[in-house]
């Protein structure tokens, strides 16, 4: 029986008695916010959120409370909460002022969007980090690959525009030659776009990320720990989207955290930074290599987190910006999530937009919940969820088992069960950890 209900998108409060109802400000460049603002509204919240992007006008409509000026709201809000980069200087300034906010600072902002900066604190505090070198223009970049032939991956440092994360490329050969071949043809037009980019020696072995929250004072246990699936279709081919699903579990902190992001301690304290703070590493036989930081929210990361965390979020928000000391209560086992897109995802497209507008989302087999299924860009109006913005980034959907096989069987039957006109998905999210895990335990770094 398929069911379209008012009761999908509130139903009852989920065991938040122990907290008052709090007022949260999300602050966001774009459609980020509705997942954990309707999980919050779930629990008898209150919520607003404002979003900058234009062509997002209509996402979230009939779910959150949609503000232009945020700034307007900063007294009614008992948290503030930046879950997009760029906001560190206002998040800087309002916590100085006694408000209470979750997200970014100047110096967590700087360890993710400057590259090379980042690359650099990881240096500084002893992690090993492979050989990158800058670069500004391409002519020197290709110079160098011509005297010192190996395996390099190009990434962008700095855009002249708006930010394209697709344009990194990963060399396949190990004389470079790939990566001059790209870097020749191409190095007209990406000038107009890059300001300064890195290339980076590549390092074979398993991509593996390590995060925790931080209350401002000390990391919130146990950690996550999560395998990212970055490319559009299955077997890690085609362009990078982002992440198009992800296979995470919680632990103790292990020995990865512990060469890596547990150094950042002093400098996450001196930030102020409260929040998520992930950082993706290539481990192998030789060593652990960190690779880039995340310091804000994660997506799909926190949905499928949401889907592990046991206690309400509210309450768990609220001691963590209140640098209450506390163990997060978690699921064990494993959890999966899988974006569900449509066309023009991962591309930006006007037509083919106009095309999906409005398609309603229509969930069969689920409960009143709708348990595992997770905001994307959408909106709920006359009773019926609706696609909306121009991004084609729809739903996330998640599962969880005592093993891996388990969350995969409970995911995808979720994800059978959305009927969306050419929905696609990826169908391997999480078949990596077979081999994965073998490497790692052969490594020592997992037990």
């Amino acid at each position: 029986m398929i069911k379209r209900r008012d009761s999908f998108l509130f139903p009852m409060p989920n065991g938040n008695e122990k907290l008052p109802t709090k007022k949260w400000l999300f602050v966001s460049l774009e459609s980020l916010s509705g997942d954990v603002g309707w999980a919050l509204k779930r629990e008898g919240h209150e919520v607003r959120a404002s979003i900058k992007r234009k062509e997002d006008a209509d996402v979230y409509d009939g779910i959150l409370e949609k503000i232009d000026d945020w700034k307007k709201h900063i007294e009614w809000a008992d948290v503030i909460v930046f879950d997009d980069i760029d906001f560190g200087k206002e998040a800087d300034e309002l916590r100085a002022k006694g408000k209470l906010v979750i997200g970014g600072s100047l110096y967590t902002d700087r360890l993710e969007m400057d590259r090379a900066f980042g690359q650099e604190e990881m240096e500084r505090l002893g992690m090993n980090v492979l050989p990158q070198w800058s670069f500004s223009k391409f002519d020197d970049a290709i110079e160098f690959i011509e005297k010192n032939p190996d395996r390099y991956v190009f990434k962008p440092s700095q855009f002249v525009a708006e930010e394209q994360k697709d344009l990194l490329f990963i060399g396949s050969e190990d004389d470079g030659k790939d990566l001059l071949e790209v870097l020749s043809h191409n190095k007209k037009a990406w000038g107009k776009k890059i300001a300064s980019f890195q290339l980076q020696k590549v390092a074979t072995g398993v991509e593996i990320g390590v995060g925790a929250f931080f209350n401002g004072n000390d990391f919130i246990y146990p950690i996550n720990v999560n395998f990212e699936h970055k490319r559009l279709f299955p077997g890690e081919v085609g362009p990078f989207t982002g992440e198009m699903g992800t296979l995470m579990y919680w632990s103790e902190p292990n020995d990865i955290f512990k060469a890596t992001l547990a150094r950042m301690l002093p400098d996450l304290q001196k930030s102020g930074y409260v929040g998520y703070i992930d950082l993706n590493c290539i481990v192998n036989g030789k060593g652990i290599y960190p690779l880039e930081f995340t310091s804000r929210f994660g997506y799909p990361t926190m949905s499928i987190q949401m889907e592990g965390i046991t206690m309400p979020i509210g309450e768990f928000f609220w001691k963590m910006v209140t640098k209450e000391a506390f163990t997060l209560k978690v699921k064990r086992g494993f959890q999966i999530g899988v974006v569900i897109a449509i066309p023009p995802f991962p591309f930006s497209d006007e037509e083919t937009t106009r095309i999906y507008q409005d398609s309603s989302i229509i969930f069969r087999g689920f409960n009143g919940d709708l348990d595992g299924v997770h905001l994307g860009d959408v909106k709920f109006i006359d009773g019926d969820w609706h696609v909306a913005g121009d991004s084609g980034y729809v739903l996330v959907v998640t599962g969880s088992g005592t093993t891996v096989e388990q969350a995969r069987k409970q995911t995808y039957q979720r994800v059978y069960n959305v009927i969306l006109l050419n929905k696609f998905y990826r169908t391997d999210i999480g078949l990596r950890w077979y081999q994965d895990s073998d490497k790692l335990q052969t490594w020592g770094y997992i037990h």
